[in-house]
């Protein structure tokens, strides 16, 4: 196929119509719920050499800043936090705060390291996957009884949930939607209920390509917390509350668990979501080393389809469509991802990464292809139907023989490279 022109396909979901990929890393202007803005190049150092060139992204223009941040600072302040924590508190029973997670590296490394290092009593709370994987639900374990921490296991309305991931998964080809809203506002639900002033999740996602300016809050966005006058106005799986209470037999203390405190209530109360990642320099891979030999963690025993690594988002079988319905809707799958902060904190070099995903960005989850279809209950047919209307044709396009390919990739083998 001969290269086309600009502006010749159409773009879907309000992205870029020129795919541009970010000279540092393997991410490209397509990234989702950010602004991954190409300013400047960087050299072999990672210095910025000029602010004229193109084809930096946000993220890895961040990633250089960050050699500038006084840690050891931000570990003061963080000792100064815990230390106020502790000395507010009127029962010494209480708990200090909370610290949603799975079990996963992230998490681990989070609630051991508040415990252990910084000496606060914290609740560990997790919002249950979809389906647990073998190695998830012994991760999960391991947390709580090497790691030693108090949990609490909330698993919201299966028969809910299947329903709002299988909107989610035909309205907006994002099934991990309705788990997300619930992972975010699980542990500031808990917090209010057992009356804890302090939630910490672990990095910031505005380390990822989001503004750069966003790095700079310690605590997470009030508009996470903020609901509408009417609750029934709010959007789940593409359709508002209201319209599913309509449809069907739920009610609406059923959705309960993902209605967002309101931001007043928070300010009132004064619970503060913070990011632990604004205190502790984080790097994934040494997460895992760190939530290895301290809590147990163990990486899957295969690697991951669509990726080459073993140790992220291993805990539910459905991440693995998490990541593929992103590369149909954005051209990246969960290879790009791995690949891209790996390359920004010095584990593989450019070359190498855009190799890993030629070999593993487009392959498809097989493993828990069955478990998916028959959770959400869509025929093999009906999953690649809906995955094919939502293939943007600025993204994708087919080659001569019928098969789907992208039009632009990073290691330039593309239908229009």
């Amino acid at each position: 196929m001969n290269k086309k022109l600009k502006n010749q396909y159409e773009a879907f979901y309000g992205l870029p119509d020129e795919v541009i990929f970010c000279q540092s890393c393997v991410i490209s202007n397509q990234r989702p719920s950010s602004t991954v803005e190409f300013k400047h190049k960087i050299d072999e150092k990672k210095e910025v050499i000029s602010f004229n060139s193109q084809n930096i992204c946000s993220a890895c223009e961040y990633h250089s800043k960050k050699k500038e941040i006084d840690w050891k600072h931000r570990e003061n302040l963080l000792k100064k936090l815990c230390n106020e924590i502790k000395k507010n508190k009127t029962d010494p029973l209480q708990y200090d705060c909370v610290v949603p997670g799975s079990g996963g590296k992230d998490s681990a490394f989070a609630a051991h390291v508040l415990k252990y290092k910084y000496g606060l009593n914290p609740l560990t709370v997790t919002w249950a996957p979809h389906l647990y994987t073998d190695i998830g639900w012994k991760n999960f374990e391991s947390w709580i009884h090497i790691g030693g921490f108090d949990n609490i296991l909330f698993t919201p309305n299966g028969k809910l949930h299947r329903y709002l991931t299988k909107n989610a998964f035909v309205n907006l080809l994002h099934p991990f939607q309705p788990f997300i809203i619930g992972q975010r506002i699980i542990g500031p639900l808990i917090a209010k209920k057992f009356n804890i002033p302090i939630v910490f999740y672990g990095e910031n996602q505005a380390e990822y390509g989001n503004k750069i300016s966003d790095n700079n809050k310690d605590v997470m966005d009030e508009k996470f917390f903020t609901t509408p006058d009417n609750v029934k106005e709010l959007y789940i799986g593409g359709k508002r509350i209201g319209n599913i209470l309509n449809e069907t037999d739920f009610t609406l203390e059923d959705f309960k668990p993902y209605i967002p405190l309101d931001h007043n209530f928070m300010k009132k109360n004064e619970i503060k979501v913070y990011y632990l990642g604004y205190y502790e320099k984080w790097d994934p891979q040494e997460v895992y080393y760190y939530a290895s030999e301290n809590t147990g963690f163990k990486p899957n025993p295969d690697r991951t389809e669509g990726t080459y690594g073993r140790y992220s988002s291993i805990d539910d079988k459905i991440d693995m469509f998490h990541y593929y319905t992103t590369l149909i809707k954005f051209g990246l799958g969960r290879a790009s991802y791995d690949a891209a902060q790996e390359i920004r904190n010095g584990k593989i070099d450019r070359d190498e990464g855009a190799n890993l995903v030629k070999l593993y960005d487009t392959e498809f989850p097989k493993k828990y292809f069955k478990d998916f279809l028959e959770y959400i209950s869509i025929t093999e047919e009906e999953f690649h139907n809906i995955v094919d209307t939502f293939r943007s044709p600025h993204l994708w396009g087919k080659d001569s023989n019928g098969n789907w390919q992208l039009r632009k990739t990073v290691f330039k083998s593309g239908l229009d490279d």
